[in-house]
């Protein structure tokens, strides 16, 4: 029996948030949804994320949680991480990191498994190398998983690529999160996993990245520090629903894309 997992693109403070809460549930009956997963780690305005917010996103109807490298940014989350066993950090972060390295999530009977891989180009927190953290995981996930799903939180698209094609045939998805910008390339890749390399984010896209426009022109401009608030236009969700066959693997993937005035593609 096939099922259908809905990825939701990093969710950027309150506005991100606000609409996940709006829309998420409406869509999840409109598409037959069966999990959600949610990339949270700018959920706190734009910069990691807390404990009590975890829960509020959970609330409205997200399964799973995972993070990036502004997982340690908020103060005191490397305490309450180990308390939400919904919510992972990257695998491949250095092993004395607290938080969980994987999560399976369990509706009924079936098991997805979810992992967040970290790229190491062009990013500012140490990580190791994911390709052979993904091998020391991934048994043991297929072992016990219907299915397994793989987030690459990267930089540089040709991490994301190639990570796709690694993995082609042994999981049911691999998604990129972490340039806040939607890519066009969503497709099944020749042995049936799904990929996209940027599912974009949810939040604010009269924007920057999800913050105001003048304070990053002017950053640019005389390369003086500044705040960066995030911006409050055009709120928009954006995420990828992928169908998993009863192999594992992707039947299909559409990107999805909500706001104000805009359907789901």
């Amino acid at each position: 029996m096939s099922k259908r997992v809905l990825f939701i693109g990093d969710i950027v403070g309150k506005p991100g948030r606000q609409i996940v809460e709006q829309k998420l549930k409406t869509l999840i009956k409109q598409e037959a949804i069966d999990i959600v997963v949610a990339n949270g780690e700018n959920a706190a305005g734009g910069a990691g994320i807390t404990k009590s917010i975890a829960l509020e996103i959970k609330k409205h109807g997200v399964d799973a949680i995972t993070l990036g490298d502004h997982v340690w940014d908020q103060k005191g989350f490397e305490i309450d991480i180990d308390q939400l066993d919904f919510v992972c950090r990257p695998a491949n972060l250095p092993p004395e990191c607290p938080g969980r390295r994987f999560l399976i999530i369990e509706k009924g009977d079936y098991k997805l498994g979810i992992c967040t891989l970290m790229g190491r180009n062009f990013m500012k927190i140490p990580a190791d190398n994911a390709f052979s953290c993904i091998d020391e995981i991934l048994p043991e996930l297929k072992e016990t998983c219907d299915a397994v799903m793989v987030e690459v939180h990267a930089e540089a698209t040709s991490e994301k690529v190639a990570m796709g094609f690694y993995l082609d045939g042994q999981v049911s998805l691999v998604v990129g999160t972490h340039t806040h910008i939607p890519t066009a390339d969503a497709k099944v890749l020749p042995n049936g996993t799904a990929y996209l390399s940027d599912a974009g984010m949810t939040g604010p896209y009269q924007s920057v990245l999800g913050r105001e426009v003048m304070p990053v022109i002017d950053r640019f401009k005389d390369g003086m520090p500044r705040k960066f608030p995030v911006a409050e236009g055009d709120i928009q969700l954006w995420g990828c629903l992928v169908t998993i066959n009863e192999f594992g693997l992707a039947q299909s993937i559409r990107q999805i894309q909500l706001g104000e005035n805009i359907l789901h593609m």
